[in-house]
């Protein structure tokens, strides 16, 4: 379906990550923009204009699609590698700073953990050979990880690193991305769950496309419709099947840590078999320490227990971390489809057509750009040969 910009209309349901992205382009293109999202307008106040239910808000927001290669398929990387340079671009459209840096992904280990080390330079290796574009990922010795991280002092004897790969502040996004929503003035309902029978209403006025990007709020409504239609991805594989489309929550466990005394510079991942964690340094000594996934859709705090493996990681990688402050422990669930790769929906009926967008994975900030494009390309212009070339899957 293709509108005329000047009269187009859209329904965005969620006001996450994907939710402002979609509305804030499509309102910068002239559409008018309606966002309903669950979430309470104080509430969303009171976190600086992130929304509490947003997967988005519990996140590190590292755009690394070279070490996430060793947990997912190749058209996530490749949808990692445009987003790379997609990022500059869209932040450069933003009226508020966002921080964003692109310094690479340095990846260390404990002597014990060697073997685990090889495993994990072999799977990234071979993503290599299979997508030559990306920055080749580099072995350290002792002196190479003290001449990337002074800060380290040493305490590592050998390291990855892989140049090219950036990270972003999340929750500056956010922020700056609610603004862009108020000064193109799209109409924000705060409070305002949509179940799945009730995408759009008449209240709505009309409406030329629906955008469902809830995330888990949408698992209902997605469960009613797997196993439907044929995908862009599924002809693109030649086998005629799109993946069944339950949405399930992946849970995410997160630290933000004050730590003026770690000096680190860039992303940093700790391997490891039991809890491999990540530590991505933001701007003024602020730190988001993670455990990458745990295979649970649980929304309740961290356990006691969690919560001191994924900080004992931390400060054997720098015990700075023993004097730092805890600003904030927290737990999300990101949604997933079974295969853990994102896929976009589309339905039609009576009303406006409804596309979904939906299982961005723990992946979301990595991948958001690419899916924003295809989308925009499928409502604007009719086409999908971005999706085509990222191998997104397009199910209706």
């Amino acid at each position: 379906m293709q509108t005329s910009r000047a009269s187009s209309t859209a329904l965005v349901l969620g006001a996450g990550l994907m939710g402002r992205l979609l509305a804030w382009q499509l309102a910068r293109r002239g559409w008018r923009v309606t966002v309903h999202d669950a979430a309470a307008a104080d509430a969303t106040a009171n976190l600086g204009g992130v929304a509490p239910g947003a997967a988005a808000r519990v996140a590190a927001a590292m755009l690394a699609p070279l070490a996430e290669s060793a947990i997912t398929e190749r058209n996530v990387v490749e949808m990692g590698r445009y987003a790379l340079t997609r990022w500059p671009q869209l932040l450069a459209q933003l009226a508020q700073p966002v921080f964003f840096q692109q310094e690479g992904t340095l990846i260390l280990w404990h002597r014990q953990d060697a073997a685990e080390a090889r495993r994990f330079a072999e799977l990234l290796r071979a993503t290599g050979e299979r997508v030559p574009q990306l920055p080749r990922m580099q072995a350290l010795d002792a002196a190479g990880v003290h001449a990337l991280e002074p800060g380290l002092e040493q305490r590592f004897a050998q390291g990855l690193y892989l140049p090219g790969e950036g990270q972003l502040d999340n929750r500056q996004l956010l922020a700056a991305l609610l603004h862009e929503l108020h000064a193109l003035s799209v109409t924000l309902h705060w409070n305002s769950p949509r179940g799945p029978q009730d995408l759009s209403r008449p209240e709505d006025g009309p409406v030329d496309w629906v955008f469902d990007c809830r995330g888990l709020g949408a698992r209902a409504q997605m469960q009613t419709l797997s196993g439907s239609g044929r995908s862009t991805h599924a002809a693109l594989r030649g086998d005629g099947n799109s993946t069944h489309a339950a949405v399930r929550g992946v849970r995410g466990e997160v630290a933000r840590v004050h730590a003026p005394e770690v000096k680190l510079t860039r992303p940093t991942r700790l391997i490891h078999p039991r809890y491999p964690i990540y530590i991505a340094p933001k701007q003024d000594n602020l730190y988001v320490i993670g455990a990458t996934e745990i295979e649970s859709d649980d929304m309740s705090p961290p356990s006691v227990r969690s919560t001191l493996e994924l900080l004992s990681a931390a400060y054997a990688v720098h015990p700075g971390f023993g004097e730092g402050r805890i600003i904030e422990i927290a737990a999300h669930c990101r949604p997933a489809l079974p295969d853990n790769l994102p896929e976009i929906r589309v339905t039609r009926g009576p009303g406006a057509p409804v596309m979904r967008i939906n299982g961005l994975y723990r992946h979301g900030f990595m991948i958001s750009p690419a899916l924003l494009d295809a989308v925009l390309e499928i409502v604007e212009h009719g086409r999908h040969s971005l999706a085509e070339q990222l191998e997104l899957r397009i199910a209706a």
